[in-house]
């Protein structure tokens, strides 16, 4: 089940998506699947609907993430995904990685991606400098009101991908509907509001000196990801020690059914979600049947080797994971061994 926000730059494009988020004037954001606590999923069908995803998580353990991304995570669900509509700018920031995060006292950073499912002319995003900048020379621009002539800005237009790693300056503009996929994490550090007042009429607080440390100020010249469509096909997006992400479009030939995507997993040790960004499809595994509109989203757990995805007509799917071998090297946070044993005897 979906959490709705209301934002002051939110739209309601989400609405013509066919969700109802009356009484809130906008929704801004759609949380499709989330276990940022007080703000968990809860489960819409099976046996195990009502229960949130912490819940689950916590009974079910490597069966529903994988036995390498429960032995890293715990309880908590690694990824945050959403749906994003911005009928005004979005404020300029920047997330900390996961060692500046934990040194602050957070779980962890925050790298995430954008697929834009639908821009209006003229749309466009912030990702980064247009050059190296110096810390000295960001916060005199900061200062001096002229920020935005630092950054680099890139229009966006349908099926664009734009991976933003933690440290990397960037904003949303307006007239955008688009998914995203980050790191567990609601930690952002607001570093330009353009003097907008909130709801409640105040300006939003900025964390100016927060964000000195966890801006990456080298420059960036093409921030897009750049792939070849291919209908009926997995056509990998962006990977990374946080997530991988797939794009498959269900597309039927010669005014038929589209045939179905059969899709192995039994040497992936991760589960799967499939979020849905354009038309109805369907995803079958454990030999239960999900249809799917855009903007909702299935979660296939770990335990399910085999998943098919068919739909009646077009139809446009991101594939979601976290395969252990993309941070086979990393450095993994240390854990208290009380702590890790609590995880597994506690009711």
């Amino acid at each position: 089940m979906p959490l709705f926000k209301n934002k002051v730059w939110g739209g309601n494009k989400i609405k013509t998506l066919g969700f109802d988020y009356d009484p809130l004037p906008n929704c801004g954001e759609l949380w499709a699947l989330s276990s940022v606590e007080g703000n968990e999923s809860i489960v819409s069908n099976g046996f195990l609907a009502e229960n949130t995803i912490n819940e689950v998580l916590e009974i079910y353990m490597g069966d529903i993430v994988g036995e390498r991304n429960y032995a890293r995570f715990g309880n908590q669900f690694p990824l945050l995904i959403k749906l994003i509509d911005t009928c005004d700018k979005l404020s300029i920031q920047v997330h900390p990685d996961d060692a500046l995060a934990q040194q602050r006292g957070m779980d962890n950073g925050k790298t995430e991606m954008w697929y834009i499912i639908e821009a209006e002319k003229g749309a466009t995003i912030v990702d980064g400098f247009q050059a190296d900048t110096t810390p000295e020379k960001y916060q005199e621009q900061l200062q001096q009101g002229k920020l935005e002539s630092l950054l680099h800005e890139e229009q966006a237009q349908n099926g664009d991908v734009f991976f933003i790693p933690a440290g990397r300056v960037h904003a949303l503009g307006k007239g955008l509907l688009l998914a995203e996929i980050q790191q567990t994490s609601d930690c952002t550090y607001r570093i330009y509001d353009y003097n907008r007042p909130d709801t409640n009429g105040k300006l939003r607080e900025l964390h100016t000196e927060q964000a000195l440390d966890a801006i990456d100020f080298s420059a960036l010249r093409d921030g897009k990801t750049h792939y070849t469509y291919q209908p009926n096909r997995t056509i990998l997006l962006e990977e990374c020690p946080y997530f991988s992400t797939n794009l498959i479009t269900l597309q039927p030939e010669n005014g038929e059914r589209t045939k179905a995507i059969r899709k192995d997993f039994h040497t992936l040790d991760s589960f799967v979600v499939y979020l849905c960004v354009e038309g109805l499809a369907a995803v079958k595994t454990l030999e239960n049947v999900c249809p799917i509109h855009a903007g909702e989203c299935v979660l296939v757990p770990a335990v399910a080797d085999e998943v098919e995805l068919f739909s009646e007509g077009p139809a446009k799917l991101l594939e979601i994971y976290l395969d252990p071998a993309t941070y086979k090297d990393m450095k993994l946070p240390e854990r208290n061994e009380m702590d890790w044993i609590a995880e597994f005897v506690k009711e």
